[in-house]
């Protein structure tokens, strides 16, 4: 929707990071524009290079989306100097940071999810954060087919006329799922603190416990910790971490697998290498952090990923 209200289309580039949900570079393929792959900073900073996305800067380029990963926020004054320096359009994918008082307020606008996995949730949607009132406007009318008044305009001012002035969408949240959205959102603040409590618990006994694995991220850093992103010793099989906590009932997963490697987007752009951006992948692993969690339950993940490191062999001893 941002990137359609600000008028982005063929012949046009969009650079995006590869470290990300699918979604990010979908939409740039949805009005027609194309995504070029940046790679990340570092394992220790996986978010986009500023570096090389001012090296893939074409003529054709006219807007970077910038991916806070794991709620951790992206430098605000260096993107926008850069978008300063080359004429870009800055935009946000914040569906990891909703809550920190920076998210959104980058450049353009930026995109919240409240999908069920995010700090708050509606089930499925999200909100727009926008500087423009015309932009602002714009996107409201096109979520909604395009039309001019919706239908509680019409209703309070009992006119049912309505024009159509542009191809819109139906892209409206329903009133259920705002009415939960309103609640989660008290809760958003007390949520996102006890989230950072439990991550810098998870610091201090990684650090004790795990010392061959990697955190992301230097403590403090901005973040609404909406991941406990860990990357694994590089000898290590993460399958089998994966297998051995699984036997404990601990629940992990992987942020993310490369874009430009999955398959739709591979036969794409088949020359795609980013070569941070998949060695931060095939070590990565995310460990469980929830509002409901206590230090106890992070005591025994962290504890678990010890015992599951301890017993595996490095992979040149199982080849």
């Amino acid at each position: 929707m941002i990137l359609h209200a600000l008028g982005i289309g063929p012949g046009d580039e969009v650079l995006v990071p590869s470290l990300t949900f699918v979604a990010t570079a979908n939409s740039v393929l949805y009005v027609g524009a194309r995504p070029v792959f940046v790679d990340i900073e570092s394992p220790a900073v996986p978010l986009m290079s500023l570096e090389e996305a001012e090296a893939k800067c074409t003529s054709r380029t006219k807007a970077v989306i910038i991916v806070h990963f794991g709620g951790y926020l992206a430098h605000r004054d260096a993107w926008q100097a850069l978008a300063r320096r080359k004429g870009l359009l800055l935009i946000e994918d914040a569906a990891h940071a909703p809550g920190l008082p920076a998210a959104g307020t980058f450049g353009e606008a930026a995109a919240f999810s409240f999908y069920g996995n995010k700090n708050m949730t509606t089930a499925e949607g999200g909100a727009i954060i926008a500087r423009s009132r015309a932009l602002r406007e714009s996107i409201r009318q096109a979520r909604s087919h395009g039309m001019t008044s919706g239908t509680r305009q019409r209703l309070v001012s009992r006119r049912p006329e309505y024009d159509v002035t542009m191809l819109g969408f139906n892209y409206r949240m329903d009133e259920l799922r705002a009415a939960l959205g309103l609640v989660q959102l008290k809760r958003l603040p007390e949520w996102n603190d006890t989230r950072r409590r439990l991550s810098l618990r998870y610091r201090q006994l990684i650090v004790e416990h795990c010392p061959s694995v990697m955190v992301p991220f230097t403590n403090p850093w901005p973040s609404a910790h909406h991941l406990m992103p860990v990357v694994l010793p590089a000898a290590i099989r993460r399958q089998t971490v994966v297998d051995r906590l699984r036997e404990r009932e601990i629940q992990t997963t992987v942020h993310y697998p490369p874009v430009h490697r999955l398959t739709f987007y591979n036969d794409l752009y088949p020359d795609s290498h980013l070569p941070r951006t998949e060695e931060f992948a095939r070590r990565e692993l995310t460990l469980p952090l929830h509002p409901r969690m206590t230090p106890a339950s992070v005591e025994l993940v962290v504890n678990s990923l010890a015992a599951a490191l301890g017993a595996e062999l490095p992979a040149e001893a199982i080849a």
